[in-house]
């Protein structure tokens, strides 16, 4: 059954779009490991960023923090993240755009 991740991130103030364009160029690399659907965006708050994704299983997610490209760009956002994630974890039952 396929998986879905919807969360936030905080970042350091002044650090959104140096994040941003870290996740964005690491985008491509997830469809490969079984990423349907990886989608980035922000919202009002300007140190905020919001992350959606769509997965073949569990399993491809976690599999996916392992490929190099993924942990490196994990590395170098890191330090500018403050640390407050909010995170949700969905099993997908169907809908526009589920495999």
């Amino acid at each position: 059954m396929a998986y879905g991740y919807f969360g936030t991130m905080r970042v350091q103030p002044g650090k959104r779009e140096d994040v941003l364009a870290i996740l964005l160029e690491s985008s491509e690399g997830v469809r490969a490991a079984g990423c349907h659907a990886y989608l980035v965006g922000e919202g009002d708050d300007p140190d905020v960023i919001c992350v959606s994704e769509l997965w073949e299983s569990k399993e491809a997610h976690d599999a996916s923090l392992q490929i190099p490209e993924t942990r490196d760009a994990i590395a170098r956002a890191m330090p500018m993240l403050t640390g407050e994630f909010v995170g949700y974890e969905m099993t997908v039952r169907g809908g526009l755009g589920a495999p």
